[in-house]
């Protein structure tokens, strides 16, 4: 079998195929950041390609060009701003929609975006993302101060991350924290200027590539991520494999979440008294949700099960 994986997301194709069998072919198809790659460049080396199975990420250009060109089976992954926004956008909706109907297999990554992929093809199926275990891994506490060391680690977005929820709960407690947050995010300047005006001291800290992150998690007590879409960023699964506690949004009614330790932490208050809260005892039950839902050789078992599926029609 030749699977042909198309861009990725968060690494998280990366991640899959570094756990696949030995005796699977596959071929990876990035984007750069260059005009023609972004382009003409990835479609032209989809078109060129040939494999058993087109594993493509996000429902835009590279899965409706595929299509268009005759791959088949072609599965389209769906990670999240595709449904959320790019669905309702003028043009960008169209082939959205046609990549959700025309697709051999739909796989979402987060449960939030399962609904809206249902409602258009019920066979769509959430696939939890997969964690490098050989960048992110547990490392003891050092030794500081009183102060608890908290990270705010996603990127500053207060419609899609709540980044002002988590700066607000931070203020109320100001005064047990030292929290560093990453600089980047559209609202990055808007969420210094809140913190500021909360008399809440952040301490900035430059964005670093992917595989240098853990070391801002390891140098944390605390991991902070996002408060409005109810499921599980790469952010906070990315921490708790590195064993740091991570208080986040995660929303009771998405019953994939069923064995995390907690639930709708998604207001000031709560996120402050759980970030007050937060130690080794709850990293370890964290710890043993990711284990068991998140380890990449359990995400690659069901996704080898999906693509004998498709093999099978």
């Amino acid at each position: 079998m030749k699977i042909v994986m198309v861009n990725d997301c968060a690494y998280v194709g990366e991640t899959l195929l570094k756990s696949f069998p030995r005796d699977i072919e596959t071929l990876h198809l990035k984007r750069s950041r260059g005009l023609w790659d972004k382009t003409f460049g990835v479609s032209w080396k989809v078109f060129r390609a040939s494999g058993d199975i087109f594993h493509i990420h996000y429902l835009l250009q590279d899965c409706y060009l595929a299509l268009k060109f005759g791959k088949y089976p072609v599965i389209g992954h769906a990670h999240g701003s595709d449904l959320r926004s790019s669905l309702n956008h003028r043009i960008w909706g169209r082939i959205v929609r046609h990549n959700l109907k025309n697709c051999g297999k739909v796989l979402v990554s987060t449960p939030d975006v399962l609904e809206q992929a249902r409602s258009f093809r019920e066979d769509a199926e959430y696939l939890p993302n997969p964690v490098d275990t050989e960048l992110f891994f547990p490392k003891p506490m050092a030794a500081h101060g009183e102060k608890k060391r908290v990270l705010i680690a996603s990127d500053s977005n207060w419609t899609v991350k709540g980044s002002d929820i988590a700066v607000k709960a931070l203020a109320k407690i100001k005064e047990h924290v030292d929290v560093s947050i990453i600089a980047h995010g559209v609202d990055f300047n808007k969420t210094m200027a809140l913190a500021a005006s909360l008399g809440l001291s952040l301490n900035v800290l430059p964005k670093v590539p992917h595989s240098r992150l853990s070391d801002y998690f390891w140098d944390a007590d605390v991991v902070v991520d996002r408060f409005t879409l109810g499921s599980l960023g790469m952010v906070s699964l990315e921490a708790i494999a590195s064993g740091r506690p991570v208080v986040t949004y995660v929303a009771i009614e998405f019953p994939q979440y069923e064995h995390f330790p907690f639930k709708d932490v998604n207001t000031e208050d709560k996120v402050a008294d759980l970030i007050e809260e937060a130690d080794a005892e709850l990293w370890k039950k964290e710890y043993d949700y990711l284990l068991m839902e998140h380890t990449p050789s359990i995400v690659v078992d069901k996704l080898l099960r999906i693509y004998d599926s498709l093999g099978e029609k």
